[in-house]
């Protein structure tokens, strides 16, 4: 009976068992990467509680890589039914992009999971520098690859290296402007003037806002307005850059002016304010204070509040001036004293007052 059977699944195919061969190697192909699925996905699972970093993002790396590789395998099995001769060379190029692929992706989980982190002290890890080792991995995962892919497929490499080599002056000539701001990153890198999310300002030209990326050719400020800045790297060698993110306290300095007729009381208000910033829990005591009776202005008798706050988020600083300066206002009206104004005082002559000054004519 078996036999029988035999001889007729032979005269049903004619000879033609690749298409048994096809079918054995797609099912094959979708069973394997059905259970690679399944056993990743577990393992993500159980990763996740762990405290490790690494094993998370290794198993979450490799899920769609591992999916390219196992298709690339069936693809190269079966050009091998069809006795095509370049199926070694398609399972050779998709290992080396599968593994280029999953160290990539390796290294954008690596960045993303360390920068959710925090240090020892509590404080978020730095973002241009976490960005600028990920981009230089990133380039030598492709430079890498691309080399070994070469190799593989019979490219003599000791030839494009020796060719680069020569071209690479010419090259040098022509992209001196992109290798300036190549040599610019690498400054901001390693100098860190500026970060990531810092609000910088530079007196020498139009640019001011936050940092919003720092590439290798380009650094992108945002406005205020909104308004995105592209500047390249190569232009912060040659500018002065003001960086108000890192300021340590933020000043307040203020003249402020009474009438000439409070000039008895304008030793008491100062001394008043002054008690008042030193008791404000928002000023910093260990930085410099001054309440000074300043100058004799045109209408006023100026004194000035010289003091820095503790915060250096710039809405927090505007509210603790505000009420800075509506204490101030509470003490200069407490003593019967007023802000003074712009004004003018016209003296008349005493001859003045009894003179026959001409009448203005009469209308009839």
């Amino acid at each position: 009976m078996l036999e029988q059977i035999t001889l007729y699944i032979d005269e049903l195919l004619d000879g033609n068992w690749w298409i048994v061969h096809s079918f054995v190697i797609i099912f094959a192909t979708l069973l394997l990467d059905f259970i690679q699925k399944r056993v990743l996905k577990h393992l993500e699972k159980r990763f996740q509680k762990t405290a490790s970093i690494w094993d998370n993002s290794l198993v979450s790396s490799i899920r769609h890589p591992v999916t390219l590789f196992i298709w690339v395998l069936g693809i190269s099995f079966l050009m091998a039914v069809f006795d095509l001769e370049s199926d070694r060379a398609v399972r050779e190029v998709g290992a080396i992009i599968a593994i280029a692929w999953a160290l990539l992706r390796f290294v954008d989980q690596m960045e993303k999971n360390i920068l959710d982190r925090k240090d020892l002290e509590g404080k978020p890890l730095d973002r241009t520098t976490a960005d600028a080792i990920t981009q230089l991995l990133k380039i030598s995962v492709f430079i890498t690859a691309s080399l070994v892919m070469l190799q593989t497929l019979g490219v003599n490499i000791s030839a494009i290296l020796a060719f680069g080599g020569i071209g690479g002056i010419a090259i040098g000539f022509a992209a001196k402007d992109m290798l300036a701001n190549f040599f610019g990153a690498m400054m901001i890198y390693f100098d860190r003037p500026f970060a990531i999310g810092d609000w910088v300002r530079s007196p020498d030209r139009n640019i001011e806002g936050t940092v919003e990326k720092i590439g290798w050719r380009l650094t992108i400020v945002r406005t205020f307005d909104k308004r995105p800045i592209y500047v390249p790297n190569s232009v912060f060698s040659s500018i002065v850059v003001e960086n108000p993110s890192r300021m340590f306290n933020r000043r307040i300095f203020e003249t402020i002016g009474v009438r000439y007729t409070d000039v008895d009381v304008l030793p008491k208000i100062i001394a008043d304010v002054k008690a008042m910033l030193q008791a404000h829990p928002e000023i910093d005591q260990e930085q410099t204070l001054i309440v000074n009776f300043n100058s004799f202005g045109a209408s006023s008798l100026d004194f000035f509040v010289y003091t820095f706050t503790k915060t250096v988020k710039w809405i927090e600083f505007h509210e603790v001036k505000q009420d800075v300066l509506f204490k101030i206002s509470d003490i200069i009206a407490s003593h019967g004293a007023e802000v003074a104004f712009p004004t003018r005082t016209l003296h008349m002559p005493d001859l003045i007052e009894g003179a026959n000054l001409p009448q203005p004519p009469t209308t009839q």
